[in-house]
């Protein structure tokens, strides 16, 4: 498996292993935990900056969302602009705006300093709303844009096949293959001296006067400063109560009439439906995203992709589904992303989470503001994105709802699993939370009766883990922990696999 699921991405093929010789025992200036791309562009510019840093992968480069996005590079945001200005003010509003087109220079800068292959294109977006209430809130989305100077245009044509009441374009928005561009960022952080160690699960961290001792996989390893460029920090901070994990799905199809939109497309439908053409193997694709919902909160994931595919059947004339996957992100409570230094670090440690659906974009202005903190000790974006900031109106309705959901969760699943006897009871090809002889337990029966058991609490915070069908995974609800079916983590916050059983498959 080279990503953190069953099913293979339309990336998956250009994965690989980047570890190289370490000296484990030396004291490093930067100690980067997580492969995507926040955790490589950030290594990269501190290595560019003069640090000696050592990127740490529990499993392999692009192992996580990076390797499952869809890799839209957009300088428009799930938060809109009017929302920014109304929650964090005009000169915060104007920062985030200013993030899109700075995170976009940073690739383009990086793809032809190191002239890195990866197909990135400029584009034009298209946001269209397909009734009278999307309208509404497209005249909210290009009202704000205004206000901070984001050019928005209404057109009366888009290049997508599907009914539409009003749209905008977006100029100079742009795409590209992820993958491909990490691994070229890999290659110049290896030539710049950089330290690659994959294979190295970091399980939890000792913050020294004068360093930070990490305790991993392969041992101590030291470090002036950490950064978690995990998705969401491990172990348990303010951030896992103020980010709700979710997933979305994606497909990637051939078209009968081989007329693909060249350009890229977003509708205003809650969850929204997004697009983009991409070649591979010589074949062009087009992708379609969509569909999300909270992790460990919708009982047939699988069903998740069969709405995707029928509602693009609906519009485009689909020929052959090639690919589908599904992938992760976190929904900050008020907004903005939280990029900076760990709350409860003395200031040694520091993070990047809250991302929404713009990882490629936040993942990469991450790499800018993280260096900026750790070489000169400030940066322009650190009271914006600060993960410390405290916002007692901005997203407290939701701060509220989802812990009050966390909470709902942790008691019911611990309350209802269901009682079984035997493992018989449970049929081929299905899974269940169960519990046997007093204990919990989460078991999957593969269809020729193989049976994988395994115990049903999460490590993080011992709330019950969900089955995830369409990636064969058991989910956590509360803070998006995934694991395959042996236990083994595919997706922190925690550290630690869910404990095997060993049982006769005959029981």
């Amino acid at each position: 498996m080279y990503r953190d699921g069953a099913r293979k991405s339309i990336w998956q093929e250009e994965i690989r292993k980047f570890s190289s010789d370490a000296d484990l025992q030396q004291l490093y200036d930067v100690a980067v935990v997580g492969g995507g791309i926040t955790g490589i562009s950030t290594a990269l510019k501190l290595q560019q900056a003069g640090k000696r840093c050592i990127l740490l992968e529990a499993a392999n480069i692009g192992f996580g969302t990076t390797g499952g996005t869809t890799a839209h590079l957009n300088d428009f945001f799930d938060t809109t602009f009017n929302q920014a200005i109304s929650d964090f003010g005009q000169e915060n509003a104007q920062l985030l705006a200013d993030t899109g087109q700075e995170a976009i220079r940073i690739i383009e800068n990086n793809i032809q300093q190191y002239q890195i292959d990866c197909d990135f294109q400029r584009k034009i977006a298209y946001l269209f709303a397909l009734d009278e209430k999307q309208e509404k809130e497209l005249a909210d989305i290009v009202e704000g844009a205004e206000k901070v100077g984001h050019t928005m245009n209404y057109v009366d044509e888009i290049p997508f096949p599907i009914p539409f009441k009003k749209a905008v374009t977006i100029p100079d928005q742009a795409q590209f293959h992820p993958i491909k561009y990490i691994k070229g960022l890999c290659e110049a952080f290896i030539s710049l001296g950089g330290i690659i160690q994959e294979d190295c699960r970091c399980e939890s961290h000792d913050e020294q006067e004068n360093y930070v001792a990490l305790e991993t996989s392969k041992g101590e390893i030291k470090a002036k400063n950490v950064v978690y460029a995990t998705h969401i920090p491990p172990g348990l901070s303010v951030l896992h109560i103020t980010n709700a994990p979710y997933r979305s799905y994606a497909i990637a199809f051939s078209l009968k009439s081989g007329n693909y939109p060249d350009d890229l497309g977003y509708d205003l439908i809650d969850p929204y439906h997004y697009y983009r053409t991409q070649e591979i193997d010589g074949q062009t694709l087009l992708i379609a995203g969509g569909e999300d919902h909270k992790t460990g909160h919708e009982e047939d994931t699988g069903e998740c992709f069969s709405r995707l595919e029928n509602y693009v059947r609906k519009y485009f004339d689909v020929e052959t589904a090639y690919y589908s996957w599904s992938s992760q992100y976190y929904e900050p409570v008020d907004g903005f992303p939280y990029i900076g230094k760990l709350p409860g670090s003395s200031g040694k440690i520091f993070t990047a989470t809250g991302f929404r659906g713009n990882g490629m974009i936040f993942g990469t202005i991450s790499s800018q503001i993280l260096s900026d903190l750790i070489v000169t000790g400030s940066s322009k974006y650190e009271n914006a994105f600060s993960p410390s900031r405290i916002k007692p109106i901005a997203g407290f309705a939701d701060f509220v709802k989802e812990n009050a959901v966390v909470a709902y969760d942790f008691i019911k699943d611990k309350l209802f699993a269901e009682k079984i006897n035997s493992l018989a009871e449970v049929k081929e090809g299905e899974a269940k939370v169960v519990k046997y002889e007093g204990e919990s337990y989460a078991l999957y029966k593969e269809t020729n009766g193989k049976v994988h058991l395994v115990k049903s609490t999460c490590p993080h915070a011992k709330c019950e883990v969900r089955w995830n069908s369409a990636e064969l995974s058991w989910d956590c609800p509360c803070h998006g922990s995934r694991f395959n079916v042996n236990g083994k983590l595919l997706t922190g916050p925690t550290v630690k696999d869910l404990p095997r059983v060993d049982t006769d498959s005959e029981n």
